[in-house]
């Protein structure tokens, strides 16, 4: 079982990566983790390279990332949300996903074969859930990743998620998905 997570807070000790911590110690497996504000990743620059040929014209960090998505069993995206959205450092990151959705939509090749299983982790201080949520809909659905499960702690500027014993109770629900 391999899992691919995707950690779009900056904080090293935040609510976010708490979840995150929560989930790693239930999962089975090899887990590789990106965190979107430490990785030697730049966005997408619309060059167009990839409306011709597989992968990306920028060499980086995400050459790796690539190879492990196409054979990893589970993505997670996991993010604080600034403004009701995933962090701008995570879509940053997200943002070279566009080669997969060329390689579908403009040299009509299928890009990744094996079928993942999805999780989304959202914290918040306060805010809604929905348009973070919609993103990382479709941010796994071009990953070719079914959602079995998602977390959302809110209210993290009253009640950390350590004391959120329902989201710490949707972490091992979406960790024993991911297992399976």
């Amino acid at each position: 079982m391999k899992t691919l997570i995707f950690n779009g807070s900056p904080r090293k000790n935040g609510d976010t990566i708490f979840l995150l911590n929560e989930l790693t110690s239930q999962l089975e497996g090899d887990i590789k983790m990106v965190n979107a504000y430490y990785e030697n990743i730049k966005p997408c620059i619309d060059c167009r390279y990839c409306w011709k040929k597989p992968g990306c014209a920028i060499k980086d960090d995400m050459q790796e990332i690539y190879e492990y998505i196409l054979n990893c069993d589970n993505i997670v995206i996991a993010s604080p949300l600034y403004f009701s959205e995933l962090t701008g450092q995570l879509l940053s990151v997200m943002s070279r996903f566009q080669t997969f959705w060329s390689s579908k939509y403009i040299r009509k090749t299928l890009p990744i074969q094996k079928e993942k299983k999805g999780g989304i982790i959202l914290v918040g201080g306060n805010g809604v859930k929905d348009k973070a949520y919609d993103t990382s809909k479709i941010i796994l659905s071009s990953l070719n990743a079914k959602i079995v499960g998602d977390v959302c702690s809110f209210q993290t500027d009253k009640k950390p998620t350590n004391q959120d014993s329902e989201a710490i109770l949707e972490v091992a629900k979406l960790a024993k998905a991911l297992n399976k």
